[in-house]
């Protein structure tokens, strides 16, 4: 299991513990503090630019500092702002305790690409939205609007995992979040191109997020070898032998997100713990 699992878990998956969501840890001054900085579109996005802007400085360093400072960085991140991949089960299995289900603008695409997506879910145990409405609503009219645009949004359980399908269906990679660890704050929809932790993960090797708890594998007798699940992955962990006309898993590349999946016409692709995988076991 991942690090918070065994930290903030008691052994079991971290994200799935309750009290991780809870409007006790989320009272902390300190914790309050940063989600209010966090949910300020003007602010953060300044901050991510000069993130973006670091990364790329840190990529001219020479090695042996760069790795050192890509551990004080992860290491830093790990106690305030971290995330895991999930799978759509995880995603339901959460949904089913918390009260709160906020959907908001996605502060990565705006500073990014210019553009307003609203990708990214606030959620918790507070009723009604408790703290986190108190916290997100006043700078949701930051933003200049637009067609899909409700500015807070309460969802539903239903409402929110029917969008949540409808992502994977684009490709799009669920992450959980802390906002001062273990409270697990928020969760998003995630790709390389628009998203600066997947950026900083996958492009700039700074980890900003465990891989899932889990790892894909495909059925090599149900598999047609059409490609369609190349097209979704993210991590490039997927593919194909011509001679044998199927695809194969790379196990360790792959992040267990299961996306790949929504993909298949066959069936021939599923999720299995990470830990019964010889190769991915101790990836994460």
């Amino acid at each position: 299991m991942c690090e918070f699992c065994l930290k903030h878990g008691e052994g079991e998956k971290w994200y799935l513990q309750a009290k991780n969501y809870s409007e006790d840890l989320l009272s902390d001054i300190r914790r309050a503090n940063f989600i209010q900085s966090f949910a300020d579109p003007k602010k953060l996005e300044v901050e991510l630019q000069k993130s973006s802007k670091g990364f790329e400085n840190l990529k001219k360093l020479p090695w042996m500092i760069r790795n050192l400072y890509t551990r004080v960085i992860t290491r830093r991140m790990k106690k305030v702002h971290f995330g895991q991949v999930v799978p759509i089960e995880d995603i339901e299995q959460i949904f089913e305790f918390t009260n709160t289900i906020v959907r908001v603008a996605c502060i990565c695409r705006k500073s990014y690409l210019g553009l307003e997506k609203r990708y990214c879910y606030g959620i918790g145990l507070g009723p009604n939205g408790g703290k986190l409405r108190d916290l997100f609503e006043p700078h949701q009219n930051d933003f200049s609007g637009g067609v899909n645009d409700k500015r807070f949004e309460m969802l539903t359980a239903k409402e929110a995992l029917e969008l949540f399908r409808g992502y994977e269906h684009e490709g799009l990679c669920h992450t959980v979040w802390t906002f001062y660890t273990p409270f697990v704050g928020g969760i998003c929809n995630c790709d390389r191109v628009d998203c600066l932790a997947m950026r900083s993960t996958m492009t700039h090797e700074v980890p900003a997020f465990f891989r899932a708890e889990y790892v894909a594998e495909i059925d090599r007798d149900l598999c047609t070898g059409c490609r369609q699940c190349m097209r979704l992955c993210q991590f490039g962990a997927l593919m194909h032998s011509a001679s044998l006309e199927k695809s194969f898993v790379d196990q360790r590349r792959c992040y267990g997100c299961g996306v790949c999946r929504s993909a298949c016409p066959t069936g021939a692709i599923r999720l299995q713990d990470r830990t019964s995988s010889p190769v991915a076991a101790n990836l994460w």
